[in-house]
Parts: structure tokens; C-alpha cells; sequence
């Protein structure tokens, strides 16, 4: 546990309370707006109660727009592509524009609790490679970490 004078360290003393986020009945074109305005590359998903039902991120997206196709064999892709049946990239970019949101989002969403303790969410975020941990308090979504809050935190005082 690391702790500054009486100042405890957790996920409540470091978290952004102002969270960007996406409502589950959202587009996808939604998400990338929010994302060009905000300069963002990812965001919780979060239904009328506030409570997070997933997270997507530029990757989430990247999946459906870029050359390989999930669940394809290749032959299958082949005897498609014979057919016609390869879109191109701007073709597949157009079409996950009006997407629901859920249809592309991870909806296994690693989160914390707001009394979580700094040391166990740099594990989590180092283990799991992921970059930003929605903060949640009896299931609705109350902050956001990154990587970069961590760090910013933990050595702030050392340095």
C-alpha cells in the first residue's frame, strides 16, 4: 500500500470523476465522435442506471475494420472473395458507423472498486495490458483510471 503522509493512495484519491462514456444504445459513430473531440481511444459502455456493461476501444474497432475476418476459415474467405463478397476497408469502415455500440464493445469490462488501493490496480492494469479501469461503486460507474494516473501518483512525491 503505498501512502503519502496520512494520504492513502486509492482508486477514490486518484480517479477522473469526470468519465467520458457511451450509452449502451449508442453507435459506433457516436463512439468515434467521442473519441475525435475528446481525444480518446477508449470509454466505458453504460446502461440507463449508470452501471457499465462493457468498454470500447479503438482496437474493439479496429477488429471489424481491418483486413482479416474473425471466425472466417480461410477457404471460406476465399470462395467470398470469388464471390464479391470482400468489402473494402472503406466499405466495412462505413457500415460499423451505425452499429450498436454492444455489437462491438468487450462486455467482460475489468473494473475497480473506489476503494481499491493503488498497488493492486498498477497490477491489474500491468497484468492485464489494459490502459484505463473504470472505478465502480455498488455496480455504477463513478471515475476512471489510466495507466498514466497511476504514475502520475505513485511518483509524483518520490521524484
Amino acid at each position: 500500500m503505498i501512502e503519502k503522509g496520512c494520504f492513502k493512495m486509492n482508486a477514490e484519491s486518484i480517479m477522473k470523476t469526470q468519465v467520458i462514456k457511451v450509452m449502451e444504445d449508442s453507435t459506433v459513430r457516436s463512439v468515434i465522435e467521442k473519441f475525435i473531440k475528446n481525444g480518446i481511444s477508449g470509454l466505458p459502455v453504460v446502461n440507463d442506471q449508470n452501471e457499465i456493461v462493457g468498454y470500447i476501444s479503438d482496437g474493439d474497432i479496429m477488429r471489424y475494420v481491418g483486413k482479416h475476418k474473425e471466425n472466417v476459415v480461410n477457404a471460406l474467405y476465399f470462395v467470398n472473395v470469388l464471390q464479391g463478397d470482400d468489402d473494402k476497408f472503406e466499405e466495412r469502415a462505413k457500415k460499423i458507423l451505425d452499429y450498436n455500440v454492444m455489437e462491438v464493445a468487450r462486455k467482460s469490462v475489468y473494473t475497480v472498486k473506489s476503494d481499491e488501493d493503488i498497488e493492486e490496480i498498477a497490477r491489474i492494469l500491468g497484468k492485464k495490458q489494459i490502459k484505463k479501469l473504470p472505478v465502480e461503486q455498488n455496480g455504477i460507474l463513478v471515475g476512471i483510471i489510466s495507466r498514466g494516473d497511476v504514475i502520475r501518483n505513485a511518483f509524483s512525491y518520490l521524484l
